[in-house]
Order: C-alpha cells, then structure tokens, then sequence
C-alpha cells in the first residue's frame, strides 16, 4: 500500500491544522475566546509585530505568532487552513460576514478613478454597496449580463474612457436569484488585456450559490473567491460569516485592510464553521438531490411559468457549456416564476406550511423568499426587471428534509393560488 495516499478535503474537515496535544488532548478544537496573548517574553512580542505589520519577512517555517484576535486567533487560523483545502487556495481569510469579505475585497483593490466592471444581477446587498458607496469615491461601475462575451466586454471597457484604471472584474455565478452563469474563464482573458505590473486587475468570484463543493472558481482563472460562509460553509443558519480565498500576494493585502477594517470574524463564528464544515459535503449533496426532484416537480406544474435550475438547462443553450464547464453540480438553489404576479406569489408564500418564508440560504431548513421585494427591493425596479427579477419570482433554498415532504408542500401551496 501507497504511504503517500492523499486525503480528501471532507476528510480533512475532522482535524486538519489541529494539534490535540496543545489544548489537553481534546478531540475538538476549543473555542480560544481571548481578546489578547501573552508573549514569552519581550523579544517574542517585538518579532511577532513586526513581521504581523510587514516589517520582517516570515521564516518559511514559522507560524504566525498570536499576538491580538483582531489580528488572529487559533480557531480564525485553523478554520481558514481548513477553507483553502475545497479551493485549493493558497491562503484565506474570515470575516464576521460575506459582505464583510466583499466590502473589504472591493476597497483594497479599488482606488478613486477606478473602474469595475461587474456582472448582473448581483445579491442586493452587493449591489447597494457598489452603487451607493463605492460611488461617492469617483468609482465608475460599469455592469455587464451573462450572455455578452469577451469582444463585447472589452469594447465596454474602452468605450468607458477609464480603460488604463480598470481595478477589477467582479462576478456572481450563478447569479442570485436567476442561476444564471458567467464564463470565469473568458472574463480572465479580458482581464489579461489590461493587468499591469502596479496593476493586477483581480477577477473576485462571488462562489456563494455553488459553496465550496460545487464549483472552483480559482482553477477556472480566478484570482480571488468570496463566500458568504453564513449559506453552505455554516449551513444551520445560526453563524454569520464570509469568506475570501486566493493567492498569498492577494490575500495579505486583503488581510491586511481586514486587520485595519476591524471585521475579522471571532472566535464563537470561528468554532461554529469548523463544526460545520465537518458534515459539509453530505449536506450539500443531499440538498442537491431534493433540489433536482423539487425542480422537475416544478417544471411539470401548470402554475408554473418558467423554472431557472441549472439541471434544466437545454443542450443548445448556450449557458448548459459554461455549466458543464465550470460547475460539479445544479446545486440547491430553484427559482421559479408564477403564472401572474406579486399577489400570486405571495399566496403561495403565506401558505407554505413545511418551507419558512425567511431569506438567506444554504442551510439544512428549506427556505422560500420574494426577490423583488425582499432580497432585491433596492434595485431600481427597471434594472430589476430588466434582470429577471420580476414580481412572479420566488427563490428556493433547498434543504435537507425529505423530498417529497417538500415537494408536498410546494403543491398544497400552489394549490392555495
């Protein structure tokens, strides 16, 4: 037998990074709720500051010391070891939520001037940030929409008279709520155009609606993936956290502004991922089996207009390449349009007796949730529309219960409409 076998990552999610030996032989990591370390002496304390600030290089060997919980904490440390191994990213870092790990993402690698081009539609809390704050600092926004490719792209860019400050390319893919999908591999070659030595214009990858399993952005041409670890990293919804993965170079200055922005996720979300992630991969492929039967349900339905699930995309269509390209999997998020409107939508909603009207998603329960006038009420009701966000659509997060539970209970409440 092989000594050099190789353990997957949900394998890892037991233990990898952690020494039972340092905390009493605990089989489990402790939750290290500390706000401060103490050094073993003076010298320690020096060294640790300066290479925490930069000032010294790392040995290639030494770990980082501890010095502050804002800076890092053994839980923080050991939970972003554990994150890298899905993405095979070589470093990452937690945030006390995903916009958090956005928002930070966003103003390191954007400065006055700049230009982002982003893709559309975006999670609405995503969209209110680029299009309410980063545009009080001269930031010029500049959406695209799945569909528009490389040559399109990048006669948006030049067309922009900002083509040399471009700072990055942002993506959600799938989009919420539409599941519809971008082409990472195509937008890292309209990056490639523009990057410079003093500008690396990064491709951010918004992997929220795959998680960690479905999809890696990182080996499709990403330079740096985002999560709302709240969805499928947490998957109980009861922690909110977020997420960003990428290379070193990348990530020390995200971890950087991170330690200066204040929003390092703390020790409690820390220990709540851990356990999370441990049963990671069974949630996640049970959520995507009853996703499949909920979608085919749905498709089959008179009141049912239109279903927008990956599994359902046709062969000619030009989006089922992009999917069989990037993705391992349809996922668990179902959208759908009901034949009418916004009171259609809503009777069925308040007549869900199994699946809770809440937003958010990932998690084990099944959720139901309006876009139009919850998730996405911010955007300017043309733009939304001209998305797909209609006032028929309702978004499904799918869950862990049993299949025909849910089923049952989307048809009894169709039944109410």
């Amino acid at each position: 037998m092989s000594s050099d076998h190789r353990f997957r990552p949900e394998t890892l999610m037991m233990s990898y990074g952690y020494k039972p030996e340092l905390s009493e032989g605990a089989i489990k990591c402790p939750i290290f709720q500390t706000s401060t370390f103490v050094f073993k002496n003076a010298a320690a304390g020096k060294h640790f500051f300066e290479v925490a600030y930069g000032i010294k290089e790392k040995g290639p060997k030494e770990e980082l010391g501890l010095i502050y919980s804002r800076l890092n904490n053994p839980d923080l440390e050991i939970l972003e070891n554990r994150l890298t191994l899905w993405d095979e990213a070589e470093e990452g870092a937690v945030f006390e939520s995903g916009l958090a790990a956005i928002t930070t993402v966003m103003l390191e690698f954007l400065s006055p001037g700049d230009l982002l081009l982003f893709s559309t539609p975006l999670y609405g809390g995503t969209d209110h940030f680029i299009h309410q704050v980063l545009s009080r600092f001269g930031i010029m926004a500049v959406p695209f929409h799945a569909g528009q490719g490389e040559t399109e792209l990048a006669k948006m860019i030049d067309s922009s008279g900002r083509s040399d400050r471009l700072g990055m390319i942002y993506l959600e893919t799938p989009a919420n709520p539409t599941n519809a999908l971008i082409d990472i591999e195509m937008c890292a070659k309209v990056a490639a155009r523009y990057r410079k030595p003093d500008r690396p214009v990064p491709i951010v990858v918004d992997n929220t609606y795959m998680g960690p399993l479905w999809q890696h952005p990182l080996k499709l041409g990403a330079d740096l993936v985002v999560y709302s670890a709240t969805k499928y990293i947490g998957g109980h919804s009861d922690v909110i956290a977020g997420a960003c993965l990428g290379r070193k170079s990348l990530m020390a200055r995200v971890r950087s502004l991170r330690t200066f922005l204040g929003n390092m996720a703390g020790p409690w979300t820390g220990w709540l991922l851990m356990r999370s992630l441990e049963t990671l991969k069974p949630r996640m492929e049970t959520q995507a089996r009853n996703a499949a039967q909920v979608a085919e349900f749905l498709q089959a339905h008179p009141k049912v207009e239109k279903v927008y699930y990956l599994g359902l995309l046709d062969s000619n269509d030009p989006q089922f390449a992009i999917y069989k390209k990037q993705c391992n999997s349809a996922g668990a998020m179902v959208s759908f349009d009901i034949r009418g409107g916004e009171p259609e939508a809503f009777r069925f909603l308040d007549n869900l007796k199994l699946i809770r009207l809440a937003v958010s998603l990932g998690g084990t329960e099944s959720l139901a949730e309006h876009p139009a006038s919850m998730t996405h009420c911010d955007i300017q009701p043309d733009a939304r529309v001209g998305m797909g966000i209609t006032d028929k659509l309702i978004r499904l997060s799918i869950g862990v219960e049993y299949a025909q539970d849910i089923i049952w209970d989307i048809d009894q409440a169709l039944e109410k409409v």
